[in-house]
């Protein structure tokens, strides 16, 4: 017990460390509870957050504040009005496309499945066969109701969705618009004693910025060009697989790897094996290789790096407690906990010195 009461009296002494534990404290328990009932004000303040680097630059040009405010906000507005109806109605639409081909391509595997005994007969007979096909049609029968129940759910959500197409751009605009104001007044309920935290926050701003920004965009150029190349390429869904080929660089060292399951699958049974077949998967290696070893270390370049286990850690624990945006927020999260155990206050290292 006197043990782990001087650890606590060593480390919790200082105001400084109880300041930071406590906003730590209080940040995670705030969007955790209400996270779901203020999602809008979330959403739209970590947008404003990636719009600010924009306002920020062109200020530097000389423009106004408020003239750079209108301008990042209608490009905001431009690029949201193309999601909602240029690219939401197409991936909808291939998507349903694709729903409804899927009873033609179970039957075509199961063709191929049926071969199999014939062609390596010492690995698999047609019991094996038969019951591997029945757990797959059961999979897939639970995979159909699921997604019915989540159709009639997402027509439950409506309301919801039209709440956040309203809310979220007006708040988007009055944090870009009084971001000096909004920040002053939350810092004027801040203890004045906050060094630890201002230099924990002055460490990470910028890794994050650059973080986030540089995944944003890493995701529109990965999937414009394996949407182009899908295109060049006539594969079916090219639209659909380019959206989940760009946000699958969201997880990383996973996201690639299981990505490559639907567009092969896709590529094979409009295809067959052949040289289209090979043309798609060799196109898309091609991708993935111009992002993780030219794109990611352009874009990336000033932030901290993390060990693999760190990253795939981080997305399992933060992707797992905030969803969508706790995969899209784990390696920034991480560099803040890297930030926080770094310049949490630690004793001189004692030496023992061993008698000859």
């Amino acid at each position: 017990m006197n043990l782990i009461a001087r650890w606590f009296q060593r480390n919790f002494s200082n105001p400084e460390v109880v300041i930071l534990l406590s906003f730590l404290i209080v940040g995670v328990a705030f969007f955790y509870f209400f996270g779901k009932m203020l999602a809008p004000a979330v959403v739209a303040l970590i947008i404003s957050y990636l719009l600010n680097g924009l306002v920020r630059r062109l200020n530097r040009l000389g423009m106004p504040q408020l003239l750079s405010v209108m301008l990042v906000f209608m490009v905001f507005l431009a690029l949201l009005l193309f999601l909602l109806f240029g690219l939401l109605p197409l991936l909808t639409r291939q998507l349903s496309q694709l729903v409804q081909q899927i009873p033609s391509y179970i039957s075509e595997g199961q063709v191929l499945l049926q071969r199999l005994p014939e062609l390596y007969p010492e690995y698999i007979n047609q019991q094996q066969l038969n019951e591997v096909v029945a757990r797959l049609g059961t999979e897939f029968a639970g995979g159909g109701q699921k997604i019915l129940a989540w159709s009639l759910s997402s027509v439950m959500g409506l309301v919801s969705l039209l709440i956040f197409l309203v809310l979220v751009p007006i708040l988007v605009f009055f944090m870009l618009k009084d971001r000096h104001q909004i920040v002053s007044w939350f810092r004027s309920y801040l203890p004045g004693n906050r060094k630890l935290v201002s230099s924990v926050w002055h460490e990470v701003d910028d890794q994050i910025g650059n973080y986030v920004r540089g995944k944003t965009l890493e995701i529109l150029i990965v999937g414009i060009v394996s949407y182009v190349v899908f295109l060049v390429l006539d594969l079916q869904y090219a639209a659909l697989l380019a959206t989940i080929v760009g946000f699958s660089v969201l997880i990383p060292y996973i996201g690639a790897a299981v990505i490559t399951l639907p567009v092969s699958l896709v590529a094979f049974f409009q295809f067959g094996w052949g040289w289209d077949f090979g043309a798609v998967f060799i196109a898309y290696g091609i991708i993935q290789a111009i992002d993780g070893n030219v794109l990611v270390p352009i874009l990336f370049s000033e932030v901290v790096n993390l060990h693999p286990v760190a990253i795939i850690v981080a997305i399992l624990f933060f992707g797992g407690l905030w969803g969508f945006w706790g995969v899209f927020f784990a390696i920034p999260l991480a560099t803040l906990v890297s930030a926080i155990l770094s310049a949490w206050p630690r004793e001189p290292a004692v030496e023992t010195v061993y008698a000859e």
